[in-house]
This record gives C-alpha cells, sequence and structure tokens, in this order.
C-alpha cells in the first residue's frame, strides 16, 4: 500500500457507505437508533473533503485525517471506535509504503483499538465479529501479495458480518433488546465488512 491506495480506499468506501446507507439504515432500525448509515455517510464525505484540503503526502496522514474527522463529524459509537481504529492503523505505518505484512499489523492495531475503546470480544455481535476474521485472514495470506489477502479479508468480514445474525448482543444499544437482538445482522459488523470490501477492490484495482 502506498499513499496514492490508501487515498483511493478511503474514497471507495465514502461511494459505498453512501450507496448502502438505506441498507445500513434498515439493519440498525431494527437493534438500534437506525441512524448507523446516515452517521457513516456524514462522516466519509466529511473524510474526502478533509482529504482533498490536505492533499496527504504519505499512508499515515491519510489514515489518521480520517480517524481525526470520523470521531469529529460521526455520532454514536462509530464514529469513536471506526476513527480510532483508523488513528491507530495510521500510528503503525509511518512509511512511505506498506508491505501486506505490515498492513496487517496496522490492521490488527486498529482492531485492538476497537477493542480497547469498545470492550467487545467475538460473539458479543458487534463490529469485532467482522474486523476479527478479516485481519486473521488477511494476515494468513498477506504472503500471497495484498490482492490475495485483502480478498480473504473481504470474504471473512462478509462471512463474520453473517454470523451476527443467530448471536444475542451483548454490547452497545442493541444489548439493551436481550434475546430480541437475535435474528438480525449486526449494522457495526456489517459496515466493517463493507471497509474489508472496498480495500478488496482498490486492491485489486492496483
Amino acid at each position: 500500500m502506498d499513499t496514492e491506495l490508501a487515498v483511493a480506499w478511503i474514497r471507495e468506501t465514502a461511494a459505498a457507505v453512501e450507496q448502502q446507507e438505506s441498507y445500513l439504515a434498515e439493519l440498525d432500525s431494527a437493534i438500534g437508533d437506525g441512524d448507523h448509515g446516515s452517521n457513516l455517510r456524514r462522516g466519509f464525505t466529511a473524510v474526502v473533503t478533509a482529504l482533498d484540503a490536505l492533499e496527504p503526502d504519505s499512508i499515515a496522514a491519510v489514515l489518521a485525517k480520517t480517524g481525526t474527522t470520523l470521531i469529529s463529524k460521526v455520532g454514536g459509537a462509530s464514529g469513536p471506535l471506526y476513527g480510532s481504529a483508523f488513528r491507530a492503523m495510521g500510528k503503525a505505518l509511518p512509511q512511505a509504503t506498506a508491505t501486506p505484512a505490515e498492513l496487517a499489523a496496522a490492521l490488527t492495531e486498529g482492531l485492538l483499538a476497537i477493542q480497547q475503546l469498545g470492550g467487545a470480544a467475538p460473539g458479543d455481535k458487534t463490529i469485532v465479529d467482522a474486523w476479527a476474521p478479516a485481519v486473521a485472514a488477511f494476515e494468513a495470506a498477506a504472503g500471497d501479495g495484498l490482492p490475495a489477502a485483502a480478498d480473504a479479508a473481504d470474504a471473512a468480514a462478509a462471512q463474520g458480518a453473517r454470523d451476527t445474525i443467530p448471536l444475542q448482543a451483548r454490547k452497545g444499544r442493541a444489548s439493551y433488546l436481550g434475546p430480541r437482538s437475535t435474528g438480525h445482522q449486526d449494522p457495526g459488523a456489517t459496515s466493517t465488512a463493507l471497509l474489508f470490501h472496498t480495500l478488496a477492490l482498490v486492491a485489486r484495482a492496483g
């Protein structure tokens, strides 16, 4: 990964979030406030504007600006969680380019930041349920190159999001519903899957 690819990833994510806003809102309406889609769209729109003004010259600058902007612009829990993850990834990638193994390590730092802030573990029906398997899959395939690693993470994140459907939420607003939170796909895990899907798209495009 280099600066250009990092910017492409964020732009692709912003476009995907805008396209999937209604779907994310629908998922969140079932077990949350219903604003996950609109919050993320507002946040990533602001991120693109911030990156345009910044003209970043490093991966770290891209990810740090993304994280800081999400924290300031996105309401609810998703802003701080995603924002902290991107900032942690930026700190882990100070260099101009990153190998797949280095990106895997940065994605791991992002996961740790999410878990430290939210206190969630796999199985709690949160972002972690998509991010954790995605990181594991990316790391396992890192030796095969970025496109292969990103594709593996994409598939793992999507499966992780689907796997939240039968789970009972133990963290976040959905946890207030108790057993009624089962039978619904977690919106945070779904937006995380979207994030890894866009990474795969830009990695394949080169």
